[in-house]
């Protein structure tokens, strides 16, 4: 079964420099029907104007994933950590016990644009920590890339979570087949592009819970970029 969730009901925050739009309940923003998928909790797709950004802030409890997808986002968090992430770098941080961190555009003419997303570890308290990995030499077009994982597998940033964090690159007109175990449930998020998942049409900003199918084939109806969540199906 593929469950889709278009770009458009998406739920959407906005200030001054600033603007979000939410796959899952955040916020002040709330839809029952939208609250997570298994130990995913959150795609927020940010886009922060220039000299724009979050000032110190702090989370707990929660796995912490950053992925840009335009301009630079300076990182600077309670742990020592003071990092600019670029398209095709992937940050991960484990909030744990309680971090505060900032993220800033410093750019004076370019916005950022990326997506956070969160997920929920399998216990609470863990230590806090910092990762950051990039990922541009090994992606390639056609090419299933591991960017997260439970135990670091293929040189992935690590993970605490039974997750393993995905980028699919598609050229127009490419095929990709990607089987699913029984006891799992996918994600799918359109970074960018326009796709064709097992017959149904995704294009940027969609996303889809798929459960129950032996196998997803991805069709490129342009140059794409998709993000795929293998997850453990809590309702087996």
């Amino acid at each position: 079964m593929v469950k889709i969730r278009k770009s458009n009901d998406r739920g959407l925050s906005a200030t001054s420099g600033f603007e979000s739009k939410h796959t899952f309940s955040f916020g002040t923003y709330y839809d029952p029907a939208h609250i997570n998928c298994a130990s995913l909790r959150v795609i927020n797709e940010d886009i922060v104007e220039p000299a724009a950004g979050f000032t110190p802030h702090s989370h707990q409890d929660m796995e912490i994933i950053t992925y840009v997808l335009e301009g630079a986002l300076e990182h600077k968090d309670s742990l020592g950590s003071g990092f600019t992430i670029v398209p095709g770098e992937v940050q991960c941080m484990c909030a744990g016990t309680g971090i505060t961190h900032s993220e800033l555009n410093s750019s004076n003419d370019k916005r950022v644009h990326f997506l956070q997303i969160w997920i929920r570890p399998p216990a609470v308290d863990l230590p806090p920590s910092y990762q950051q990995k990039d990922f541009r030499m090994v992606r390639k077009s056609g090419h299933l890339t591991l960017l997260a994982s439970n135990k670091g597998e293929e040189s992935s940033l690590t993970l605490h979570q039974d997750v393993k964090f995905y980028v699919l690159d598609l050229d127009k007109g490419q095929v990709f087949s990607y089987d699913v175990r029984p006891e799992r449930i996918i994600w799918v998020q359109v970074a960018r592009g326009t796709i064709v998942l097992n017959r149904h049409l995704l294009e940027q900003g969609d996303g889809a819970a798929i459960t129950y199918e032996k196998a997803l084939t991805f069709i490129g109806r342009e140059k794409s970029e998709i993000l795929i969540f293998d997850l453990v199906n809590a309702d087996i």
